[in-house]
């Protein structure tokens, strides 16, 4: 019998030792802690808790995830370093061949071609759509994505008459079974989306509304970036809140204590 135990001791010393593979969780982990972040989207992690939010999407490695409307980036500079050799993170941004758009939609682009050019480690993969509706409609080929994620864009599209037609186009790029994930200001169920949305607020009801008509099943929401001091009758609505502070200095510290907006997580299934 103790002639075994010599061979098996070189046997187990003779095998590879596998260095720790990263769970998507612990890559998105890594993502918001990276050096590429700024410090003053760094300070908003505890309004928009990230980890949990894409966990509760169900966002995972492997899938092709599309970000709609990135604006400057926040969310984009945590998923794509997630999702690099792991996925796909394709950005839906705004269709610079569309004449008479808001300025930003123009300026925020290039800021982040330049964040790209500067930390290519981390987004070298990220793939592009234009989707500027109603004149650039079209987010892609039909079944071809596994998630979709937008945040804090879905009063813009009430507010422009365009709500439907946008979920309408998630509907139809998603693959069948495919997540759709929102976040949104979140106004009173009851009260009209077409006048909350001026304000930056729109109610679950609404967007629940929505995305049933596009053919998507309600499967689940989460209270992670609620926030119940928010009493969502500001002078400028929700852009009175940090980060925007519409009022500059005026009673600054009394909307820096209210905090970010009180939003809804919201995920969706597409049922065909």
């Amino acid at each position: 019998m103790n002639r075994l135990v010599f061979p098996l001791f070189v046997l187990c010393l003779s095998l590879p030792v596998f260095a720790h593979q990263e769970t998507f969780a612990e890559r998105v982990a890594m993502g918001a802690a990276g050096d590429h972040r700024s410090e003053s989207n760094v300070s908003r992690d505890k309004y928009r808790h990230p980890s949990e939010t894409l966990e509760f999407f169900g966002i995972s490695e492997g899938m092709t995830v599309m970000e709609i409307w990135p604006g400057g980036g926040w969310y984009t500079e945590i998923l794509a370093p997630a999702m690099r050799d792991y996925g796909t993170l394709i950005i839906a941004t705004w269709d610079p061949a569309i004449e008479g758009q808001p300025a930003y939609r123009y300026e925020l682009p290039k800021k982040m071609d330049q964040m790209f050019a500067q930390h290519p480690e981390v987004y070298d993969q990220v793939t592009f759509e234009y989707f500027s509706p109603p004149g650039s409609p079209s987010l892609g080929d039909n079944d071809s994505v596994d998630a979709i994620v937008t945040f804090r864009s879905a009063h813009g599209w009430v507010s422009s008459g365009l709500a439907q037609d946008v979920f309408n186009e998630f509907a139809r790029v998603l693959k069948p079974g495919g997540v759709l994930g929102i976040v949104q200001h979140r106004a009173e169920d009851g009260q009209n989306p077409a006048d909350t949305a001026k304000n930056g607020y729109v109610s679950e009801a609404a967007i629940k509304e929505l995305a049933a008509n596009a053919g998507f099943s309600f499967d689940g929401s989460s209270e992670v970036n609620a926030n119940p001091r928010d009493t969502k009758d500001h002078p400028e609505g929700v852009w009175t809140l940090p980060p925007s502070f519409e009022l500059g200095d005026k009673d600054r510290e009394k909307y820096a204590a209210v905090g970010e907006s009180d939003r809804m997580t919201l995920r969706f299934k597409k049922t065909n």
